[in-house]
């Protein structure tokens, strides 16, 4: 018979070897590029987390945004239909890939558009992101784990919430902030320790592995304005107007990045996607969790 103890020093293993396979897969891909002249890295090294399919984080965020939102259990069911999983079986396996410091610095700079790095790495280094997801599932499923990342899977949809407009069914960087990597903006942005200039990626497996400790309650613990009521740099650095005191305007910003940025990119850079980050760069949070001022 396995003891508690064994079972616990077991799913530490997992959760080191799991980790190891993402940061190492970062480190050696060619994906892991902005295919430019000098093929610079789009990511730096990421951050890991770990959430339980029965953290009840994951049904108060489907309370909150829809029905239409899938818990783990939910997903991993889509994907696999003939599968037994109890939200306990589960795990949702999360990183953070934070932007360079030469992107970051490329950004900070503007003012209405992108700049080309920005734009690559919302192209090629989510191309990265996309492989590195595919990668995870393989690594698990080589393992004997079933996994399914719900953002490329078949079910994945982009939906209107009732509250909140523009949503999809999964979304990875409420995935991260549950799986203890971040709490959110006031513009909707993951504040994480790399900051909040970032890409987020998620799988969901049948595994058990120790749940990151989160270091927050409040889910925008990390955002001056709402801890303090003081920055809000980012409505200051918005093109579109999109983010206000009361929050994120989706669709305002969606409709800026698809009329706007998107031509702009495909125009000056020749890349057929959109991009715009201006409130992930030139905040106190671009790098890293601002620090509390003195009032």
């Amino acid at each position: 018979m396995v003891t508690l103890h064994e079972e616990e020093k077991r799913q530490t293993h997992l959760s080191s070897w799991l980790s190891k396979e993402i940061k190492e897969f970062w480190a050696a891909s060619p994906e892991n590029s902005l295919d430019n002249d000098t093929s610079e890295r789009a990511w730096e090294e990421p951050l890991v987390g770990f959430s339980s399919g029965t953290d009840p984080l994951y049904l108060r965020i489907k309370e909150d945004i829809g029905p239409f939102y899938l818990t783990p259990q939910e997903a991993f069911l889509l994907a696999f239909p003939q599968a037994q999983a109890s939200p306990a079986d589960l795990t949702v396996i999360c990183w953070i890939l934070p932007q360079t410091k030469d992107t970051k610095a490329d950004n900070r700079q503007e003012t209405a558009y992108p700049t080309e790095r920005w734009v690559r790495s919302r192209y090629f280094g989510e191309l990265f992101n996309a492989g590195l997801r595919r990668q995870v599932v393989a690594t698990l499923q080589g393992a004997g784990f079933a996994a399914v990342a719900p953002v490329d899977a078949p079910f994945w949809s982009q939906e209107v919430s009732p509250r909140y407009g523009l949503a999809s069914r999964w979304s990875e960087r409420h995935a991260g902030h549950v799986s203890g990597l971040g709490t959110f903006g006031v513009c909707d942005g993951l504040i994480t320790p790399r900051g909040k200039a970032v890409r987020v990626g998620s799988v969901v497996a049948k595994i058990a592995l120790p749940p990151t400790v989160r270091p927050y309650i409040d889910h925008h613990a990390y955002c001056l304005h709402f801890s303090q009521g003081t920055c809000r740099e980012c409505l200051k650095r918005c093109p579109a107007g999109a983010i206000s005191t009361a929050g994120h305007d989706k669709t305002r910003c969606w409709d800026y990045l698809r009329e706007v940025t998107a031509k702009y990119a495909r125009n000056r850079f020749g890349i057929d996607t959109y991009g715009c980050g201006l409130c992930q760069t030139g905040v106190p949070c671009e790098s890293g969790i601002p620090k509390k001022r003195k009032i």
